[in-house]
């Protein structure tokens, strides 16, 4: 790691989602290797807080570490212990940060204190920061205001697997898994590698889904209310928004949040909505031809949709629920729109399907007018030379076949598409789709397939 090797003492900060991996990369990164390492406990008070901190002094080597009265003092002992430590660097992990921010805690006055006043005077200390509360990390630390404005030297934004991460830690784990279950895998779970690690071998993705989920001693049975919990001092609001977006699909404007009786328009809708999308729950986009400020909010993160859709009421299907739904309506149905998700949450490859990786594009969604029969497009590719791709997105068992009527459906939709947006671009069609397109008289409309293989790429390479 870099801000090790430096020779000026580092701010790091590290966040993303709960169970994505950040504790683990910083203690395997480092060997273990702690001057001091501590973390935050999940709602408890100050004093709690604070007994712990004492309690992770005297096992970093303080056997005298004095309970603190406050943060002051926490952090006076800490500077007792590095004053001691025979370490060239001394790294200082702070695991789960935005837990100890408790209500009048005076712990964020104390942190500028103890990084401006005395890390940034030595050439010697690794200060790390991590948290799930990735809002808390963002506004607190890197964006803060205070004494901590531009004091964090390195940031570590920790993203969800990709599709092809994902196959590569199955393979790891012995999973004999085709790319069609690791898909439908991706699409209840997500890239989050926790997750993941639960599959077991010798069981079927759907009895692994069973076992995990709709057994009532699964192992993330209770995952969402534990997901929020460690993410939002009063996730209440919060879910009461996402649970809004999640009724419709394509999302929605912040105008139209604000229909609904339970959501208030306090000034705090917009810092709750950025939050969400700091978190990686939801995502905003821009609805082409349409200014920054109609942008449209949509829930992505598959975990909770997957919650919303079949494990809320879980108790009234039972344990055996996905083992025995498979190739059901309600099960198919889901699998088409969840597979739209997937794609969204793979822009990237799909641009370098299309090889376009190198050049610049804008990614929305277009709505038709509300003159005529709603039309729209959940992803747009806006490329700089001089082309508009609509991408069309359907999950289908075999090679999907476009006929008449579908041709007509793709047609006019392209044609609203350029009479409405004015656009003097080349519109080219492409179809995302599992195992690609049926050659047939109907199927030249497209210019492009893009088939379920491709979004295992590695957009990088």
């Amino acid at each position: 790691m870099q801000a090790f090797q430096s020779e000026n003492s580092e701010f790091v900060a590290v966040y993303g989602r709960r169970r994505i991996g950040k504790t683990y990369l910083v203690r395997e990164t480092l060997g273990y290797n702690f001057t001091f390492s501590h973390t935050g406990m999940a709602h408890t008070a100050r004093m709690g807080q604070l007994q712990a901190w004492r309690s992770s002094l005297i096992d970093s080597g303080l056997a005298d570490a004095i309970l603190p009265k406050n943060w002051i003092e926490a952090f006076d002992e800490l500077k007792r212990l590095v004053r001691q430590s025979t370490h060239k660097r001394k790294v200082l992990f702070i695991d789960e940060m935005p837990w100890l921010d408790t209500q009048h805690s005076g712990f964020v006055a104390a942190l500028e204190y103890f990084y401006n006043g005395w890390c940034s005077a030595r050439k010697d200390i690794v200060l790390i920061a991590c948290g799930s509360a990735t809002s808390w990390i963002i506004n607190k630390v890197i964006n803060g205001h205070g004494g901590l404005h531009n004091r964090v030297t390195h940031r570590i934004a920790l993203e969800p697997f990709s599709l092809a991460e994902c196959q590569l830690m199955a393979q790891s784990k012995g999973l004999d898994m085709t790319r069609q279950m690791i898909a439908q895998c991706y699409m209840i779970m997500g890239g989050v590698p926790y997750y993941w690690s639960l599959l077991q071998r010798g069981k079927s993705l759907a009895q692994n889904i069973d076992n995990l989920f709709f057994s009532a001693t699964g192992e993330l049975h209770n995952e969402f209310d534990n997901l929020f919990n460690s993410l939002f001092s009063s996730p209440k609001p919060y879910l009461n928004i996402i649970r809004i977006l999640g009724t419709k699909g394509t999302g929605m404007t912040r105008a139209e949040l604000i229909e609904h009786k339970s959501v208030n328009d306090n000034g705090h809708l917009q810092t709750m909505l950025r939050e969400l999308e700091y978190c990686g729950f939801i995502r905003s986009y821009r609805t082409y031809g349409k200014k920054s400020r109609d942008k449209i909010f949509q829930l992505i993160d598959c975990f909770t949709i997957f919650y919303f859709k079949f494990l809320e009421d879980s108790e009234q299907y039972g344990e055996h629920y996905w083992s025995q739904s498979q190739n059901q309506p309600s099960i198919n149905n889901w699998l088409g729109l969840a597979f739209e998700r997937l794609c969204l949450l793979h822009v990237n490859q799909l641009k370098r399907a299309l090889g376009v990786s190198g050049i610049i594009c804008s990614v929305g969604a277009w709505r038709s007018a509300h003159d005529k029969p709603r039309a729209q497009v959940d992803l747009v590719i806006d490329r700089h030379d001089d082309v508009i791709d609509l991408c069309e997105m359907k999950y289908y068992a075999g090679e999907f076949e476009i006929d008449a009527k579908y041709e007509r459906t793709l047609s006019e939709r392209c044609l609203r598409f350029i009479e409405q947006t004015h656009t003097r671009k080349a519109v080219h069609i492409v179809f995302v789709t599992t195992y690609g397109l049926k050659a047939n008289m109907h199927s030249d409309i497209v210019q492009n397939t893009i088939t379920l293989d491709q979004l295992f790429h590695d957009s990088n390479g």
